[in-house]
């Protein structure tokens, strides 16, 4: 009998993710689960008969590999509408199985053994094991303070002959804050005369609050050049079970992502693919988000304001962390664990993100909830 024990890993730290760790605890513990970030509320009735028409009109078959041609088409007209940038319908789109294999392709496809990239934590958890899975490096710079800042200076610093690739997040997870368009101008004169990529996650691009203007790679020629820039239709559209996504890229660089994405998964769902692009023709549809969500977070908040949690209010995505330093000293890891356990409400450590999980005393709670959610799990923490 074959003995697979000591069979090399490519990912020999690899472990249970905490988003995993906390719904499983979560749903053991019978708790208020605003850890994983999903909504708890329906997708609009319209976009689920876009679907089943499509199915019914016998879409039902494979897909070109990068997608259909009109939803490609509302893409590009979407992006040149909101960030001044045409890209090319068939050759710089590609419809992907949620933004998380985008990033995936995008990684596999350039990244060598011995290539560096540069990534900011608190990070997704997504990006470093598709860096190590390839050979690749991480190479981390913290950002700084309850602001999460980025000090540029060391991240010019970080950049050498070595450096591949430099993966932004913005709105970012987990911590809610937006880069400024001060922050892409940097990175715009950092990059220039160099052949580094920047593989750009903007799948929140349309959650974002307080009249901030999302600054998407795309809307600034120097990075637009060497940009991956990947989306969701899952986070849009209130649907993270469907895995729906997209990327675009200049057509250099897509050539080389559809080489991964053909070997990995070919083609995504084609009917959801057919009602999206009827979908889109409505801009309203995405347009409308940044108040649907900023009424939630306001309520959260306004929720919040009488308990010993402290908050800066989040700036973009579905996601909002709060300071418990005032109830308790133990690792955030630690109460969160027992707020879930006892207190029956699921939150996300935030040092699972940072550099050496770093404890600042923060927990990340999805406020992508029905208003019935949010004020049971308020009510909870307010007693805390």
């Amino acid at each position: 009998m074959p003995d697979f024990n000591n069979l090399p890993s490519k990912l020999p730290q690899g472990k249970t993710s905490i988003f995993s760790v906390m719904s499983t605890l979560a749903r053991e513990n019978d708790a208020i689960d605003l850890s994983q970030g999903f909504p708890n509320f329906e997708t609009d009735a319209r976009l689920k008969e876009l679907v089943y028409k499509a199915m019914k009109d016998g879409h039902n078959q494979y897909p070109p590999m990068n997608g259909i041609p009109e939803l490609r088409e509302q893409i590009s007209a979407k992006i040149e509408d909101l960030y001044g940038v045409k890209y090319k319908v068939d050759t710089e789109i590609t419809l992907t199985s949620g933004a998380t294999q985008a990033l995936y392709c995008a990684i596999t496809a350039f990244i060598h053994p011995g290539d560096e990239v540069i990534v900011f934590k608190p990070a997704y958890d997504s990006y470093e094991p598709a860096i190590k899975s390839n050979g690749g490096k991480p190479v981390l710079v913290q950002l700084k303070g309850k602001d999460f800042s980025i000090d540029w200076q060391e991240v010019k610093d970080k950049i050498n002959a070595s450096t591949k690739m430099v993966i932004i997040n913005t709105p970012h997870n987990p911590t809610g804050t937006v880069m400024s368009k001060e922050d892409m101008q940097q990175l715009e004169g950092l990059l220039k005369n160099t052949n580094i990529i920047l593989l750009s996650d903007e799948v929140y691009e349309h959650i974002i609050f307080d009249n901030i203007e999302h600054q998407s790679a795309s809307r600034f020629p120097g990075l637009a050049e060497r940009a991956i820039v990947c989306s969701s239709f899952g986070k849009t559209f209130h649907n993270t079970g469907w895995k729906m996504g997209y990327c675009v890229a200049p057509e250099e660089l897509m050539k080389e992502i559809w080489k991964i994405h053909e070997l990995t998964v070919f083609c995504v769902n084609h009917p959801m693919q057919r009602a999206f692009a009827e979908y889109l023709k409505d801009p309203e549809n995405y347009l409308s988000l940044g108040s649907f969500y900023q009424q939630k977070r306001d309520k959260f908040l306004k929720l919040m304001k009488g308990t010993k949690f402290t908050a800066i209010p989040s700036s973009g995505t579905y996601y909002q962390l709060f300071d418990f330093s005032e109830i308790t000293d133990e690792k955030d890891t630690n109460f969160a664990n027992r707020l879930t356990r006892e207190h029956k409400v699921a939150s996300i450590p935030v040092s699972e993100f940072n550099i050496d999980k770093k404890d600042n005393k923060q927990l990340r709670f999805c406020f992508a909830k029905t208003d019935e959610t949010l004020e049971k799990a308020a009510e909870i923490l307010n007693r805390i």
